[in-house]
């Protein structure tokens, strides 16, 4: 607003004069058309009045401030997630953005490229800020394995960020949500696992742990991804640790035997089998001869039943010599006399007697 200063002089002028027509005139009322004196102490102050430089620095700082909260700048990596009065607007990517002043707009930055890291079952110190660690005792890394055994299992969740949107406004807590449910799918894990496999099948444990725990996560709509889960070297109780040592020890010894029994059936059993085919072949050929023989016996008693049709009685004659000529060296001593000789003395007795005594002696 533009004051006149000459008008408001004149006026002022007018109204000091009137002030001093006043005692003199009727009873003093002349002055009821005048201003009031803090009118006049106003319009003095007003006049004296002047921009001082200390405003437009005031000015040029407002003027910097509220620039420099609409002008931000997103890294590689890095996306920007802009919300109006609270609420979700947009998403913007590595750059040079604008927005509205703070208090309209609000700037999350979210590291997209950043591997985070999450250790269960173990107690140690903070390697970097994007690192978080769970401190837990004994007692409470306990896992009960699938043979009712109690196992320590210590393990490190690798993740990422995907997706802003869901990290920053579907969940109230994605890190800690994240935490459990990572508990959680490798307590299922290890429940259907024995013991020893606990220990010494880690790598297949974390595979079948991350492929739950990613499940879970995207049912949950963290906007989490896990790159990979590591796993520590489990044990078992400090307190029980002797008694798992002699089991352990005897599994050993029992895996041993196992081995040696192997070997031994890699062994004998070829052995074996060799042997029984060797049998087996030998029992084809002999059975093949006696076939064979068989077959040529029975040809020639085909071909000598022909020739005795022809001639009964030479060949009756025929067999029968060739029967005697077999039989008779098979008999031992033998004589034959005839039974009409009257002259022969029966020495036969005696001589069996001496040969008999002559063997005893």
């Amino acid at each position: 607003m533009a004051w006149d200063w000459e008008k408001l002089r004149e006026q002022q002028q007018k109204n000091k004069k009137g002030r001093e027509r006043g005692p003199e005139g009727d009873g003093g009322g002349g002055g009821g058309g005048g201003m009031p004196p803090q009118f006049d102490d106003l319009l003095n102050q007003l006049k004296k009045f002047k921009l001082p430089g200390g405003f437009l620095l005031i000015i040029l700082l407002a003027v910097f401030f509220f620039g420099q909260s609409m002008v931000y700048t997103i890294d590689e990596g890095e996306v920007g997630v802009i919300q109006i009065f609270g609420k979700y607007s947009r998403t913007t990517g590595p750059g040079l953005h604008f927005k509205l002043p703070a208090g309209i707009e609000k700037l999350s930055k979210v590291n997209m490229e950043n591997v985070r890291k999450v250790e269960f079952g173990a107690q140690t110190e903070i390697s970097s800020v994007s690192t978080r660690y769970s401190s837990k005792s004994e007692e409470s890394r306990q896992m009960l394995t699938g043979d009712l055994n109690v196992a320590l299992v210590p393990w490190l969740v690798h993740y990422r960020i995907s997706d802003p949107y869901l990290f920053l406004f579907k969940v109230y807590d994605p890190e800690r949500l994240l935490k459990d449910l990572s508990e959680a799918s490798m307590q299922l894990v290890v429940g259907d696992r024995s013991i020893n496999e606990v220990i010494l099948k880690r790598e297949e444990i974390a595979i079948e742990a991350m492929a739950i725990l990613q499940k879970e996560l995207d049912v949950a709509e963290t906007g989490v991804t896990i790159k990979t889960i590591e796993m520590q070297k489990t044990n078992v109780p400090e307190r029980v640790q002797p008694s798992f040592n002699m089991v352990n020890k005897a599994e050993q010894e029992k895996e041993r035997m196992i081995l040696k029994a192997q070997e031994d059936y890699n062994t004998i059993i070829p052995a074996a089998k060799g042997e029984a085919e060797k049998t087996i072949k030998s029992a084809e050929g002999y059975a093949l001869e006696r076939v064979n023989k068989a077959e040529g016996d029975a040809a020639r008693f085909s071909s000598v039943y022909i020739e005795y049709v022809k001639a009964k009685d030479i060949t009756r004659r025929r067999l029968y010599l060739e029967a005697i000529k077999d039989l008779f060296p098979k008999l031992g001593d033998k004589i034959i006399v005839d039974e009409n000789q009257k002259n022969f003395l029966p020495m036969l007795q005696l001589q069996k007697q001496n040969s008999q005594n002559g063997a005893t002696q």
